[in-house]
């Protein structure tokens, strides 16, 4: 059985339906489509870290920051929540609480993130937070988004 769209009107000509576009934001393009891969290399990373240690007052506060995160794999609120009491600089070890159902795991830190984070110590001395802002409070979690 035809459809009435199939069939001729009577008029003779033929009624087709205008698409209208639809207000709003335009369709999200598959992430395969804009890039290859979904992650950094380690050189694009280094590039980001030095390009943080070059820039604005809190430079090894923001690079200390790359690296963690990319390091341990956190995610913007579970590096800007945490706490000094999480991290035991003299074992090389950092608690990790994680978010959105994750396991809480120990991490094992690296020289280099050791002597940052005494650095950082050292130059935020009053805060129960790591990552703290310049008001002293905590580092907002849409620094990382930015």
């Amino acid at each position: 059985m035809a459809k009435a769209q199939d069939r001729p009107s009577i008029s003779g000509k033929s009624k087709k339906k205008k698409k209208r576009k639809l207000p709003g934001p335009p369709l999200k393009v598959p992430n395969l489509e804009k890039r290859s891969r979904e992650y950094l290399t380690v050189a694009e990373v280094n590039k980001l870290i030095k390009a943080a240690k070059s820039l604005g007052r809190h430079a090894e506060r923001d690079s200390l920051m790359i690296l963690v995160a990319y390091r341990h794999a956190l995610r913007v609120t579970e590096l800007v929540e945490l706490r000094w009491d999480q991290l035991d600089l003299n074992r090389a070890r950092m608690h990790v609480n994680r978010l959105k159902n994750g396991d809480p795991s120990v991490h094992y830190l690296e020289g280099d993130e050791i002597r940052a984070f005494r650095k950082l110590r050292r130059d935020y001395p009053v805060s129960d937070f790591v990552f703290m802002s310049e008001r002293q409070g905590l580092t907002c979690p849409r620094f990382g988004r930015h």
